[in-house]
């Protein structure tokens, strides 16, 4: 009997130690004192499903930083989905840094989905970010010459602007466009290998930080060399591509004028078919004897003998061909 009513009450009492979290109470009181934490706090974010051991270790932290928070704030920042320990941290940072970063800022960029302690972290200590992330960028100076170069670009991380700022993506892109546009207005690559550090200049007077969350302190120009000639390699194929067009316009050329022959020729056997025609009508009319025609075909075969002598036949010519 003693165990059938020594179990219900220890499971009772367990419970009870669940629901009234009498350590967290103890532990707050003795940290920051018994009026910012009460029990019924403690019970109610119970009920409420909030850890109660994250906001009492969120609300002594920050009181021993000299920040001071209210319970009810860290409450509905893990109810809105926020993460009470990285603010906490973040708002700690900030502090020690000297930066200025208020609670509502701070639960602001954390529920925007930005790490609200990388950025205070990168605040204080400048982050490196390669443009272009992998290779280099390839540009064209007035000469024709292609110029390979890839950029360090140091940023700090503006507390201000980082929620709705461009991220670092935007930066990349910014600083490889002006590097692009420094390159594209040099003279000669020359210029561009002999003083580098001109592009560097050119690209921070543009303020490529505008409307990002961050702030660049400086561009250096990494590593840079020559490519190709591009201006030979265009001027290469646009000749290419004039030939062509040349021959086919040549080719055009040739073909309507062998056509033009063929129906040339095809004319002069049209006429040569009307000759028998002709000098049959002759006969009939009595216009043309047989003397006569036996003195036009001597006449044919004469001046067909004087071409071959002369050399000026169909005959000749292809004797000469060969």
């Amino acid at each position: 009997m003693g165990l059938y009513v020594a179990l219900p009450l220890v499971l009772f009492i367990l419970l009870l130690l669940w629901v009234v979290p009498v350590g967290l109470w103890l532990q707050a009181i003795f940290s920051i004192g018994g009026g910012h934490v009460t029990i019924f706090n403690l019970i109610g974010m119970r009920f409420r499903r909030v850890p109660p051991s994250i906001i009492v270790n969120g609300l002594i932290a920050s009181r021993k930083a000299g920040i001071v928070l209210k319970s009810d704030d860290l409450e509905v920042h893990f109810m809105a989905g926020g993460d009470v320990d990285k603010v906490v941290d973040a708002l700690i940072a900030a502090s020690k840094a000297g930066i200025e970063l208020t609670f509502e800022i701070a639960t602001a960029i954390d529920l925007a989905g930005r790490d609200v302690l990388s950025a205070v972290q990168t605040s204080v200590y400048p982050k490196v970010i390669d443009a272009p992330v992998d290779g280099k960028l390839s540009a064209v100076s007035k000469d024709g010459i292609e110029v390979r170069a890839r950029a360090r670009v140091t940023v700090r991380t503006d507390i201000p602007n980082l929620v709705g700022g461009a991220t670092e993506d935007t930066i990349i892109a910014r600083v490889g466009e002006g590097i692009v546009s420094a390159i594209g207005s040099k003279e000669s690559y020359e210029a561009v290998l002999e003083n580098p550090d001109s592009i560097s200049r050119n690209v921070l007077d543009k303020g490529l930080n505008q409307g990002t969350a961050f702030e660049i302190l400086s561009i250096d120009i990494a590593d840079i060399d020559v490519g190709k000639n591009i201006g030979a390699q265009l001027q290469a194929d646009q000749a290419e591509a004039d030939l062509r067009v040349a021959q086919a316009k040549a080719e055009t050329r040739r073909a309507m004028a062998v056509a033009l022959e063929q129906e040339m020729k095809a004319k002069v056997v049209e006429a040569e078919s009307e000759v028998p025609k002709a000098m049959a009508h002759a006969f009939r009319e009595g216009n043309l004897g047989v003397l006569d025609y036996y003195k036009l075909d001597n006449i044919a075969s004469d001046t067909s003998m004087r071409q071959s002598i002369a050399g000026t036949g169909e005959e000749s010519k292809e004797d000469t061909e060969e």
